[in-house]
């Protein structure tokens, strides 16, 4: 895979960015779901980033999938499922970086499969 071109990488940015910028646009009086949104929005575009960067690195990409399950547990875990709109947000941010992560994962690993191994 070549630097900055592969689409999931792409997808986990921009889904990263949308979350860490959704509470602009999403008011909650709740600071807490404000700044779990800012934070695994943030922690997701940087992970992207780097996975951007230094493509073909499963370490990453395992991370992105695991950012967006962290996004898809979040409105449960911190307490925000009351949020609707806020909620929500996290479970389709959540989601999307889920996928782009774990197919990111799988196209590594499916790219690597048979080098290095010694055949007779």
């Amino acid at each position: 895979m070549s630097k900055w071109t592969h689409p999931q990488g792409l997808a986990a940015l921009l889904v990263g960015i949308y979350g860490a910028l959704c509470p602009i646009w999403t008011t909650t009086p709740d600071s807490k779901a404000t700044y779990t949104m800012i934070a695994l929005g943030v922690i997701t575009a940087g992970l992207a980033l780097l996975s951007l960067a230094m493509p073909d690195r499963v370490v990453f990409e395992g991370l992105i999938a695991f950012m967006g399950l962290l996004f898809v547990l979040s409105p449960w875990v911190m307490g925000f499922t009351a949020f609707t709109s806020l909620a929500w947000t996290a479970w389709i941010v959540g989601i999307v970086a889920l996928v782009a992560g774990a197919a990111d994962v799988q196209m590594t690993r499916t790219e690597h499969r048979g080098h290095g191994m010694v055949t007779s």
